[in-house]
């Protein structure tokens, strides 16, 4: 039967004979708790009184248990113990973190990295780490406390916000004169930059084939396993890429690719963007920086041309 709880010891008695137990001195217990030793002393000696028993038989050079103060030890030590670690957890959660926001490579170095002036100019006090991985995370597991994912619909959890859609066009840089090319057969005088992904929608043949034009580029392609390295090479005016426009729409805005303009019939992607939080109920510097991305969601495909897609060899002539 439990001791009724108006008649338990005090939490400061108990506090004190853990601390000598775990260094078995009072010495190095009254240095643990920023007390004096006889502080100590009396603390584990009305301890002692409360109880009825012994705890400590008292050494020349330390302390040791009585059984009744070994088995008192086990239990309260594992019970402070439990009360430390959670009273870490929830300073460390009242405490200033970082927010961190994973995203695939691509999606952070061309459409996260550029707009962060903006979020700091908005909270410059704010901590946010940016994780670029092309990996899917276990979000909580991971520490992540926001997600951008690229995937379809079908495959976004159900509380996802979706943040845009996408449309794919061929993009190069102004110096390669692309504004001579009047129709797909053009295409074939310059490099192709291909971003190989198993997704059809973004590679070269498919939008090719798309068209009812088979042949590729006479000066080759050239291939990249990440999309920021196509749009890359594309700004270095090593080639035609395919653009996927809301990603890249400062730098089609800034001037530093243009849209293949007589082929500027856009393709809409099958996936979508969105926004997932790690926790249902976040705190307040997450909220901050959600709402952030999606006001900047909000912006994008503004200037972006939708033009239905035109019937396979409509523009093979």
């Amino acid at each position: 039967m439990s001791v009724a709880l108006a008649r338990l010891f005090s939490l400061d008695l108990l506090k004190g004979f853990v601390a000598v137990g775990r260094r078995m001195s009072v010495t190095q217990a009254a240095d643990d708790l920023c007390l004096t030793q006889s502080a100590v002393s009396r603390q584990v000696r009305a301890l002692e009184e409360q109880l009825g028993v012994q705890l400590f038989v008292r050494q020349h050079r330390g302390v040791a248990f009585t059984p009744e103060g070994e088995r008192l030890f086990r239990t309260a030590d594992a019970a402070l113990q439990q009360m430390q670690d959670v009273a870490a957890e929830i300073r460390r959660g009242e405490g200033h973190q970082p927010v961190t926001v994973t995203a695939s490579i691509g999606v952070a170095g061309l459409w996260l990295l550029p707009r962060l002036n903006s979020l700091q100019r908005r909270y410059p006090h704010l901590d946010v780490r940016l994780s670029a991985n092309n990996q899917i995370s276990d979000l909580r597991a991971d520490g992540i406390d926001l997600a951008v994912r690229y995937c379809r619909e079908a495959a976004a959890p159900v509380d996802a916000l979706r943040l845009f859609g996408e449309t794919i066009a061929p993009v190069a840089h102004p110096s390669l004169g692309v504004e001579a090319v009047e129709k797909v057969d053009d295409l074939a005088r310059y490099p192709l930059l291909d971003f190989d992904d198993p997704r059809p929608w973004l590679q070269w043949r498919s939008w090719l084939n798309q068209r009812g034009f088979r042949q590729a580029s006479k000066r080759g392609i050239l291939r990249f396993n990440l999309y920021d390295q196509t749009i890359h090479a594309a700004l270095a005016g090593q080639g035609v890429a395919l653009g996927r426009l809301e990603l890249i729409q400062p730098l089609i805005e800034g001037g530093q690719l243009a849209v293949v303009s007589a082929l500027a019939n856009t393709v809409p992607s099958p996936n979508a963007y969105w926004l997932i939080h790690a926790n249902a109920h976040p705190r307040e510097d997450v909220r901050r920086v959600a709402d952030w991305i999606r006001s900047e969601a909000a912006k994008v495909g503004t200037s972006i041309p939708h033009t239905a897609v035109p019937p396979p060899g409509a523009l093979t002539k």
